[in-house]
């Protein structure tokens, strides 16, 4: 009988941590706006503090209450979609909300019928043999390599892109795919001009992985454009980071390579924004294994 007792003081006492600790998170899902359908892997970021999270494939996220300010803003960007801001106060009741965001449309430019053959252009990465190292990131971030149009080519649709696997880590993870063009500060990534999601797994390690883009129609910029892996989560898992926390890698891992005597790399992540990859080895730099094949008129 003492022991139930006991027990059940236990369990009173408990309830105020289990309210404190709820009040401490903010809860909730993204979803379209007219479909009212989840939108998986969305980046979620409070602007004043060093904290972010990724929705999972359900479109669920949580993220802890801001800590440095009373009020904040919380930031959602999904891909296809208007960013959004959602004022948040320290202390208010924020569980299971739901966030609606608005799908942007893609107004397409006119196409125009090109004159001789198409052929079979392949850019970027051409070794099959990748340099030491590896490219590993968390949920949220990017490793985008620009492949450029070395010998000025008339491009048209994108086919593929390939990324090389590495043969560490947990190659069968799901990555999302994401092609950029070459539009924003100091010429990085910006532009989507992949709009739908397209999340891939790789059937294992240690080789190249190639997707078929045939179906999405992108038109590929004559100066050549991004191609990047972004690290996501699978099931019902959530995912949550302290920008200041040491570096956790996650997923499959990339393997880089050292053709290049330019740096075409940049890495993103939450919060952070793209910056560029700045290492060199013997003269040559330090970039992503990716390539990509692409229409080109004669």
């Amino acid at each position: 009988m003492l022991q139930r007792i006991l027990t059940f003081i236990a369990i009173i006492l408990l309830f105020p941590a289990l309210a404190q600790a709820q009040e401490n998170r903010i809860t909730g899902r993204i979803v379209d706006q007219k479909t009212k359908e989840p939108v998986p892997f969305s980046a979620i970021g409070l602007k004043e503090e060093q904290s972010g999270a990724l929705t999972n494939e359900y479109g669920f996220f949580q993220i802890a209450m801001p800590e440095k300010n009373e009020q904040d803003s919380l930031i959602v960007q999904a891909l296809g979609f208007f960013r959004k801001a959602v004022a948040v106060k320290r202390g208010a009741k924020m569980e299971d909300i739901t966030i609606e965001v608005t799908k942007r449309v893609i107004e397409l430019g006119e196409v125009k019928v090109q004159g001789g053959k198409i052929k079979d252009l392949a850019l970027g990465a051409r070794s099959s043999t990748p340099g030491e190292g590896m490219i590993q990131g968390q949920p949220g971030s990017q490793y985008a390599f620009f492949v450029k149009n070395e010998k000025g080519k008339h491009l048209g649709m994108i086919r593929s892109v390939s990324f090389y696997i590495g043969e560490h880590g947990f190659p069968q993870e799901p990555f999302r795919v994401r092609i950029y063009k070459p539009d924003g500060n100091y010429n990085s990534p910006n532009t989507d001009l992949l709009t739908d999601n397209v999340v891939v797994s790789a059937p294992g390690g240690g080789q190249w992985y190639t997707i078929d883009l045939t179906q999405y129609n992108i038109p590929a910029p004559d100066e050549g454009f991004f191609v990047a892996m972004e690290w996501v989560v699978s099931g019902d898992k959530f995912y949550t980071t302290n920008f200041s926390d040491n570096y956790t890698p996650y997923g499959q891992i990339m393997r880089p390579t050292f053709e290049f005597k330019e740096s075409r790399t940049w890495s993103y992540s939450i919060g952070k924004g793209w910056s560029l990859i700045t290492l060199v080895n013997n003269g040559k730099f330090y970039n992503a294994m990716i390539k990509a094949e692409v229409d080109a008129y004669k």
